[in-house]
């Protein structure tokens, strides 16, 4: 499924046959904003293609991609939470520097909350990175909200913030 963005880009769900497509995706993000993910790049630059196969074969999941012409510039997933059906987790989110500041950040958490909220689920969660506050903002601005349980804990010591979505 494809459909009009922001400025001429095209957001599309994406399949496991277009992994590579993903791929390239996701190691522009890391490479990019490594600070940004709990992956790194090391974690998934020789996965082999049964692994990302795999990522984009989690049952429930939404997986977006925005291109521009040739270029991929975001990507975004909802992914439903197995022992609990009302909620529902955002994952993956990244703009590409050229994008960002469009609109499209939201474009994306509004698809993933359209997802979500046709899936029956009443809350959104996320994690974001505690040195991310363009995301943190971003998040805000589409009506997330921190929550005061912990976050996973980061190799530094520090954890993740953990924010919230009420969607019905």
């Amino acid at each position: 499924m494809t459909s009009p963005a922001s400025d001429g880009i095209e957001v599309r769900r994406v399949t496991a046959d277009e992994w590579m497509l993903w791929r390239a995706a996701r190691l522009e993000a890391l490479r990019e904003s490594p600070a940004a993910f709990g992956s790194q790049l090391t974690d998934w630059i020789e996965a082999p293609e049964s692994r990302w196969r795999e990522r984009l074969s989690v049952p429930g999941a939404h997986d977006l991609l925005a291109i521009d012409g040739e270029h991929v510039v975001g990507m975004i997933t909802g992914m439903p939470v197995t022992d609990d059906p009302s909620r529902t987790e955002l994952i993956s989110m990244w703009v590409a520097p050229s994008a960002r500041g469009t609109g499209l950040a939201a474009d994306l958490i509004d698809r993933i909350v359209d997802w979500a909220t046709e899936a029956g689920a009443s809350v959104l969660d996320l994690s974001v990175m505690p040195d991310n506050p363009s995301a943190h903002r971003a998040y805000e601005r589409a009506g997330f909200t921190p929550l005061d349980e912990p976050g996973d804990l980061l190799p530094d010591g520090r954890r993740e913030i953990r924010m919230r979505r009420t969607l019905r």
